[in-house]
């Protein structure tokens, strides 16, 4: 498994959730296994504090940010979305195997 925190330096990625009100932040996907590799890109579930609205251009400027900060491509999906996929399977592993690097107690 691999250590995010090597990635992206953890002040700056309070910032970015503070910034953009995400209440809780993990990962998911190759970044966690063993096959994680110079070209992976990380791909990321984010779940948003309640008074967050943001439009899909913003969610673009978001993935951008994420993307400057790590330095690789990043697959950003929310939550909620995830919740609305018709894709139960790809729902259900991705629930089952995402690991929280940034949980929401921090924020306050």
């Amino acid at each position: 498994m691999n250590d995010f925190a090597t990635i992206i330096p953890w002040r700056e990625l309070v910032e970015f959730c503070r910034r953009w009100k995400i209440r809780q932040m993990a990962l998911f996907g190759s970044s966690l296994r063993d096959d994680f590799g110079p070209e992976s890109d990380i791909d990321v579930l984010i779940e948003f504090e309640d008074d967050a609205d943001w439009s899909l251009l913003d969610h673009a400027q978001m993935q951008q940010e994420l993307q400057s900060l790590v330095g690789r491509k990043i697959d950003l999906i929310t939550k909620r979305a995830l919740e609305y996929s018709p894709n139960w399977l790809r729902r259900q592993e991705i629930l089952r195997t995402a690991r929280v690097i940034f949980p929401g107690e921090t924020l306050a």
